[in-house]
């Protein structure tokens, strides 16, 4: 029996495994088409999505930066605003994720931010968005010492605009902008003398005669000016420019202003000016001026000073130009 045992187990053995090889084969053969049927389902799908996005027309959407504009200026500090136009070719609404924007000089950072959730672009529509920026003029000054107040400096804004598109998925799309943008220096002004035009110590009428020094590299065009003058620490009213004048750049411009006031509220002060005699003056206000980067209104001030009245010649003054005021 242990003879005739033997060649059994090889049989059975070798049938087990051209039974299990026949099996694996067959298995095989069903993952094959099983694989090929997948692939080629993927594949048909993907002929059928780039029919339908031929046939409808999607697309990457382009920006631009068309304008920068300064709505307003002023000592401390200069808000901007950056118009970027965006076109949408596609058929349907795209979300403006998110908006980055740095601006620079020289390489060196102004101020840079970020604005989530900046709206979405219509389908085959364009919108202009806009972003507003603000510069801190403290903050340029106390970053970068070369930065002197009166000066221009030049600018490169960089924006990347983040959005998504069907089809082509989260895109960036970077834009620059190069310019200008002054920090901007308060003029300095100086009574330099007054003129009678008529006087009594009831009303009397006036010219004051001032001294308007422009510290800034571009030019002022004064148009409008309020402000109100002290003196001897006794207002003497406030005074209205009659018409615009140029200040050139880093330069020196004269102007006369009519004034009206009361000379007997001065009390010695008012004989210690008609004897000749120096008193003091102050002078508080604004001006308001044009400029290449637009109008801006700036602080006048001017405290400690010293002046003279003057009559004209028809009143028995003197009236020639040269008895300016005494600082």
């Amino acid at each position: 029996m242990a003879s005739s045992d033997k060649p059994e187990v090889v049989e059975r053995d070798v049938k087990d495994k051209e039974q299990k090889e026949d099996k694996e084969h067959k298995e095989d053969d069903k993952e094959d088409g099983k694989g090929g049927f997948i692939e080629k389902v993927k594949d048909f799908i993907h002929d059928i999505g780039e029919k339908i996005e031929e046939a409808i027309g999607f697309g990457k959407p382009t920006a631009d930066v068309t304008g920068i504009h300064i709505p307003s200026i002023n000592l401390e500090k200069a808000e901007i605003v950056v118009d970027v136009l965006i076109k949408n070719p596609n058929p349907v609404p795209i979300p403006l994720i998110d908006i980055n924007y740095l601006i620079e000089s020289d390489g060196r950072k102004l101020i840079s931010g970020l604005i989530p959730d900046a709206g979405t672009i219509h389908a085959h529509g364009e919108e202009t968005v806009k972003i507003p920026v603000t510069l801190i003029y403290d903050d340029i000054k106390n970053t970068y010492d070369d930065i002197k107040p009166g000066s221009i400096i030049p600018y490169r804004i960089k924006v990347d605009l983040i959005v998504d598109v069907p089809v082509f998925g989260r895109l960036t799309l970077p834009l620059e902008k190069t310019g200008e943008i002054p920090v901007p220096y308060k003029p300095d002004i100086d009574v330099e003398k007054i003129h009678f035009q008529r006087f009594s110590l009831e009303e009397t009428v006036a010219v004051l005669h001032l001294k308007l020094e422009n510290k800034n590299d571009f030019d002022l065009g004064l148009n409008g000016l309020d402000y109100e003058v002290w003196l001897s620490e006794v207002s003497i009213g406030e005074a209205e420019l009659e018409k615009s004048t140029k200040i050139d750049k880093n330069g020196i411009s004269r102007i006369e202003i009519p004034i009206t006031f009361r000379p007997k509220d001065f009390g010695s002060a008012l004989w210690d000016m008609i004897r000749g005699k120096g008193t003091g003056y102050s002078m508080k206000g604004n001006i308001n001026v044009d400029t290449p980067f637009g109008a801006m209104k700036l602080p006048i001030s001017k405290e400690g000073g010293t002046t003279r009245l003057k009559k004209n010649k028809e009143d028995g003054g003197d009236d020639d130009d040269d008895d300016d005021d005494e600082d």
